[in-house]
Formats: C-alpha cells, sequence, structure tokens
C-alpha cells in the first residue's frame, strides 16, 4: 500500500475512519481536489474544494479575516490556518486542508520567495471536548509553475494523510 499514490492511500485511510475532508487552495488553483477526485468512490469521504484565489473569495467563502490578510499577508502561517479551519467548519468536515504560497515564476519577495507555500491540517475534534485542532508547515519547492504546483499538492495530501494516521 505504501507504493500507491497519495491520493489513493489518503482515500483509503479516509474511508477506513469514516472521516470526510474539505479542502480550501489558493496557489494550487483546485489541484488538491483533482488528485482526491482521481480515486474511484471518492464522494464517500470528499465534501468540496474551493478554490480561493482572490483576498475577497478567502473572506467570504473562508471566513479569512481582513487583520490576518492586512497583518500578514495572504502567503502567512495565520491565513492557512484560518483556510483551513473555514473550509472545515463552512463544510462539516472532520478535516480541512488549505494551500497557499508562491507558485512563480514571479510573484515573490525576499521575505516570501517563489516556491514557498503553507500547508495547514484542521481537525474537528468532538464538540465541548476542545481538542480540534490546526498545524501549518511551510515549504519552500523549486522547479517551474507547474512542477511547484504539483509538488504542493501531493505535500499537503501527505501532511494530511500524517495527521490522519496520528489520531
Amino acid at each position: 500500500m505504501t507504493d500507491d499514490p497519495i491520493e489513493q492511500r489518503v482515500g483509503a485511510a479516509l474511508r477506513e475512519r469514516d472521516e470526510t475532508l474539505a479542502v480550501a487552495e489558493s496557489c494550487t488553483g483546485g489541484l488538491v481536489g483533482s488528485l482526491v477526485t482521481d480515486v474511484a468512490g471518492a464522494s464517500a469521504y470528499f465534501d468540496r474544494s474551493l478554490v480561493t484565489y482572490a483576498y475577497a473569495a478567502k473572506r467570504e467563502l473562508l471566513a479569512v479575516s481582513r487583520e490576518s490578510l492586512d497583518a500578514h499577508g495572504v502567503v502567512s502561517e495565520p491565513v492557512a490556518a484560518e483556510m483551513a479551519r473555514g473550509v472545515r467548519d463552512t463544510a462539516g468536515t472532520d478535516w480541512g486542508v488549505a494551500t497557499t504560497g508562491v507558485a512563480g515564476p514571479t510573484g515573490g519577495s525576499p521575505e516570501t520567495p517563489v516556491g514557498t507555500v503553507y500547508i495547514a491540517v484542521a481537525r474537528a475534534a468532538p464538540w465541548e471536548t476542545g481538542e480540534s485542532d490546526c498545524a501549518v508547515t511551510q515549504y519552500e519547492f523549486d522547479g517551474s509553475r507547474t512542477e511547484v504546483k504539483a509538488k504542493i499538492a501531493r505535500q499537503a495530501l501527505a501532511d494530511l494523510l500524517s495527521r490522519v494516521r496520528a489520531q
């Protein structure tokens, strides 16, 4: 099973646990959702993927705060966390995954070079336990825009699988 593509391993793990997933994507433009739905039967565990490329979309669809966007910028840990929590909560799923970054080849800065991405994985725990959480990891990938997007999408699924298996 470890040689299976990451999207198949994620699907098997979610199906085994009877858990659900929603995704909020910025820099990956729907690629994470596309990978998940490449697996036959994904409707058993996959709810939605929202491509929230613009600031307004992040605010309107995911309730990302104006304060976080202003203070930290769209490519940041706080915004990634709000995106993952927002998609998890608006979809009512067990898991929310978010990607926000700079796929390139332009758009980077000295503080946030091309290839920088934040991937967030938010878990919903039972109500009133106080155990819901969100983990955000920063990565830096190289390659063409298409290659960077593919690396980010697969890493997002790998991060999710790691968290699912840890529960």
